[in-house]
């Protein structure tokens, strides 16, 4: 037994020696594994390794409920930590425990078994995911999957004290993607996405396959996973340093987690990759993730609980965001890029808050991020949320698709509609962002809606490289409201009649050191301005030609010290250039 405490001591060092000396010692302890035995066996706090509970790691053999034994058992006495050496490990859910925790160590894959296919009951050897929870009543009230936990590979609800670290990999193989009421059914086909890519074989295929390639897993369909972490309603929760390859609908799903780490995660999936809901006292860094199809590190505060609650104190920091490489390609390696003209790849990839924003995201800070060939970074409050006091510093945005920076204040208004209001959007910070080689055709968007303003809001030390090419008749569109659409850039049409930002519904805005530097030469003016309320730009730089502004219903403004245009100080302009 001193060797099994010795083991977990080097174990929790969590150094890279320290870890292979504690695998070597946990896997050295023939009482540990040679046999099943009952947890009174096991001190709290003893490592628990799933193959003395007949886990058997050959990937062929379903050993999921061997890791639920292991787990019940480090519960029962009150801890300890789930240790999973090299192997694969085929499972279907997995039931995580209060102060439990759960350790990968290097080798070690575990696999989501294939789900049952429609009109099947059983999935591959006759198993089945853990049925999705009756959550019916909320609904209607965001996409579907975000109120549905159990339904996935790892899950825990009402949870204290948990972590999953260690350099293994988590593979959703056998997981749905996603396909619920209006989205196409299914999940990639298996062949050339597993981790025998790690090994350089087989050469993967160039994008996500098309709908004619995927097994028609039903995400609704009882039996079926579509996540690989879902939590609900937990506390003290980290993870750390593992992978997760083609992570269903969501690579993380936590919502309502509260004091929660996650630190050096890397994620190739053809959906979104972490989903932050509802959750309080995050941080979320050192992350890597390649997600093409969907979004990458998304905060959200939906309704799914039953009610509104905010994100909030939440730093996301030092991550890396892309939507351009084949799945697979980031931890291969081989960063292998999806060929342009491929098909039906959004090149999402981003860092967004939203859509589902019922509660709100508040104190939240977004620092030294990178983003690569994806969407630029969003703030959404659609459905009532209260957005505010956003600190968004230290960002670099290389081939980025569209709008480096996307700010809306809408009215889709998805809650309970006795309760459900048109949210804020104010106290935005935004200072040293550079954004190379930008998509042209969608320029930077902050938008209110009428009688609802974005407020506050102060952009510094910017510099946007973009595209250029636009058109004379492309400066003349009229971008309509759309009040209550989805948001996204795309939502006002494929074009706006700005090349650096379009600017609306929005009191009081500050915009210093910015400038706009067309690749080649572009009709539309740098900043488009339509019901703004004191702005001052100050050391604005951009081309003259067309005028650098273009205003349209705007009160007390100011320009200075600006190669953009002369010193002006204007009460009121309206269709007017400058």
């Amino acid at each position: 037994m001193n060797s099994i405490n010795s083991a977990r001591r080097d174990l929790l060092k969590l150094g890279g020696t320290a870890v292979a000396a504690a695998a070597a010692a946990a896997t050295a302890v023939p009482s540990v594994h040679a046999a099943p035995r009952s947890s009174a066996a096991f001190p709290a706090g003893a490592i628990f390794d799933i193959r003395s509970f007949g886990a058997v790691g050959d990937g062929k053999t379903v050993d999921s409920p061997a890791i639920n034994k292991a787990i019940e058992a480090a519960a029962a006495v009150g801890g300890g930590t789930v240790f999973f050496p090299a192997g694969t490990w085929l499972s279907f859910s997995i039931r995580l425990k209060s102060h439990v925790s759960l350790f990968l160590s290097q080798g070690c894959i575990i696999e989501a078994a294939a789900s049952p296919l429609p009109g099947q009951t059983t999935g591959y050897n006759g198993g089945t995911y853990d049925t999705a929870e009756p959550n019916t009543a909320w609904d209607p009230y965001q996409d579907y999957g975000h109120n549905h936990w159990k339904n996935s590979l790892l899950w825990g609800i009402d949870l204290q004290d948990i972590s999953i670290t260690g350099p293994g990999l988590i593979y959703g193989k056998g997981l749905s993607f996603g396909a619920g009421p209006g989205r196409p059914p299914g999940a990639p086909k298996t062949t050339g996405f597993g981790p025998e890519r790690l090994s350089g074989t087989p050469t993967p295929p160039p994008s996500r396959p098309s709908r004619g390639d995927y097994p028609m897993y039903q995400a609704e369909q009882p039996g079926v996973g579509n996540k690989t972490i879902a939590l609900k309603n937990c506390r003290n929760v980290i993870f750390r340093d593992f992978s997760i390859l083609k992570g269903g609908h969501f690579g993380f799903l936590l919502t309502g987690v509260d004091n929660l780490t996650i630190d050096n995660i890397t994620i190739d999936t053809d959906r979104d990759g972490i989903d932050i809901d509802c959750c309080r006292n995050v941080r979320a860094s050192n992350c890597y993730v390649n997600s093409p199809w969907d979004d990458g590190i998304c905060p959200k505060s939906s309704y799914a609980l039953g009610y509104s609650r905010a994100t909030e104190n939440m730093t996301i920091t030092n991550c890396y965001v892309a939507g351009s490489y084949q799945l697979g390609a980031m931890l291969d390696g081989t960063y292998k890029k999806i060929p342009a003209d491929a098909p039906r790849v959004a090149r999402n990839g981003r860092i967004k808050c939203g859509t589902e924003s019922n509660g709100g995201f508040k104190n939240i800070t977004i620092s030294n991020c990178v983003f690569d060939s994806c969407m630029g970074l969003a703030l959404e409050s659609e459905d009532g949320a209260l957005c505010e006091d956003i600190a968004i510093s230290n960002i670099t945005m290389r081939d980025v698709v569209s709008a480096p920076l996307f700010f809306r204040l809408g009215a889709r208004l998805r809650g309970p509609k006795e309760s459900t209001q048109v949210g804020t959007l104010q106290r935005i910070m935004v200072d040293n962002l550079v954004s190379y080689n930008t998509g042209s055709h969608i320029s930077s968007i902050l938008s209110g809606i009428p009688g609802h303003a974005i407020q506050d809001v102060k952009i510094s030390n910017v510099y946007i490289q973009h595209q250029g090419a636009g058109t004379a008749d492309d400066a003349k569109i009229v971008m309509p409201e759309k009040e209550n659409a989805y948001p996204d850039p795309g939502m006002f049409g494929h074009t706006t009649p700005s090349q650096g930002f379009f600017l609306r519904h929005i009191d009081r805005l500050e915009m210093s050191h910015v400038e706009v530097a067309p690749g080649t030469p572009d009709a539309r003016p740098s900043f488009y301005l339509d019901g703004i309320n004191r702005a001052d730009f100050i050391a604005v730089t951009a081309p003259t030609t067309p005028a650098a502004f273009a205003l349209h219903k705007v009160t007390d403004l100011r320009i200075a010290l600006s190669r953009a245009a002369k010193d002006t100080q204007l009460a009121t302009a309206d269709d007017q250039t400058l």
